[in-house]
């Protein structure tokens, strides 16, 4: 298998909620696998859960455990689940020396005949601290080194690194490197550069630096009905269908068809029947094959338009969605949704993993992580 590590663990933090973390996770693992025998996982403390096998279990652990095949105890993945009230019954009478012990506990079966952990926190350095138990006290406590994740420009994430690894530091915890995520295509090669040069003048070395990939970002009608109030008052078809484009239909019906393309959400107030049968029309012209052209349309306002363009609809293989809110809340809603990546969606988990490995220094990261801790030898 090559090298090997002998005990080594690296915690990824990032600097903000949705910056990639869980992207760069998967894709370590998929790397490390590649290099090393015994490779485990760990969410020490997770902020999103759902119930797996009688346990509340992050998601992410969820992810890791299905698409990795990341053989240990799902509950020792995930040893502590934020659930509602968490917060609130813990300043009344919690103790952090017993989430601590069940972090550790956990830890010490998920990383045995492990050659290498790696450790995802959640949210920022400081998230976590209300419950004593910050992802830089995690960290401390699990004697992990770590890398932070970041996303954007130039200017922000050197501000954002800067401010998270400060919380680290005053821990005593090293972090050794960074890497860049979601960094826009067109403006590559000139951030590579500049950001290269603005965390070398702070001392920080940068490992990798990973392009936005859009179909990342992109949700299937199923992440919107499992992540909002709205629902489905057609039959279940399209589920699986990309939102690569969300189109306001608040405009004249010929004008919205400039604005028609592969993969197109329709959000309209329900009486806009004018909307409907225009866009209806140009989905049934089109003849889509491979790509679906109108991916599923949300009808707000809580109106459901007249039975037969709704048959017409159905018989289109177009999913309806309904929306009691307004026009514009209905698209703010779906817009701001936090698109997690589900063991189910095989074209982003294979991307994580493609990505990863092309643009972050593996064999730089393995360095560092086994510099004055475990040692690497010849396997």
């Amino acid at each position: 298998m090559g090298k090997k590590i002998k005990h080594g663990k690296i915690f990824v933090a990032a600097t903000r909620q949705n910056d990639g973390k869980t992207t760069v996770s998967l894709g370590l693992i998929h790397a490390f696998k590649k290099r090393f025998k015994g490779v485990g996982f760990i969410k020490p403390v997770g902020q999103r859960y759902v119930i797996e096998h009688g346990y509340k279990a992050d998601e992410d652990s969820v992810l890791i455990e299905k698409v990795c095949g990341i053989r240990s105890r799902l509950k020792d993945m995930s040893p502590v689940a934020i659930e509602r009230g968490f917060t609130e019954k813990y300043i009344k009478k919690g103790s952090s020396e017993v989430l601590a012990h069940d972090i550790k506990a956990s830890f010490e079966r998920v990383s045995r005949h492990k050659e290498l952990i790696v450790i995802e926190g959640t949210g920022h350095a400081g998230v976590g601290s209300v419950f004593d138990l910050s992802n830089a006290k995690v960290a401390k406590l699990l004697g992990a080194k770590v890398i932070l994740v970041t996303s954007g420009g130039i200017g922000k994430p050197i501000d954002e690194i800067e401010l998270n690894r400060a919380l680290f530091e005053k821990e005593g915890v090293e972090v050794i490197g960074v890497i860049v995520n979601k960094v826009l295509t067109a403006k590559y090669d000139k951030i590579k550069k500049i950001i290269n040069l603005g965390f070398k003048r702070k001392g920080i070395d940068v490992l990798g630096i990973i392009p936005y990939t859009p179909l990342l970002s992109m949700p299937m009608i199923q992440d919107i009905l499992e992540e909002t109030d709205i629902e489905l008052i057609s039959k279940k078809v399209g589920m699986r269908n990309r939102v690569q484009n969300i189109l306001v239909g608040a405009m004249e019906p010929h004008d919205a068809l400039d604005y028609i393309e592969n993969g197109t959400l329709l959000i309209t107030p329900g009486d806009r029947e004018d909307m409907l049968m225009t866009i209806l029309s140009a989905h049934l012209l089109k003849k889509p094959k491979k790509d679906v052209f109108i991916s599923g349309i949300v009808l707000t306002g809580g109106i459901v338009p007249n039975k037969k363009i709704m048959m017409l609809i159905e018989k289109a293989r177009i999913p309806v969605l309904l929306s009691q809110k307004h026009t514009y809340k209905a698209a703010s809603q779906i817009h701001d949704l936090a698109i997690k990546i589900t063991p189910e969606d095989r074209d982003k988990t294979q991307m994580a993993a493609k990505l990863v490995e092309k643009y972050v220094n593996i064999d730089e990261l393995l360095k560092k992580i086994s510099k004055k801790g475990g040692q690497i030898c010849s396997a």
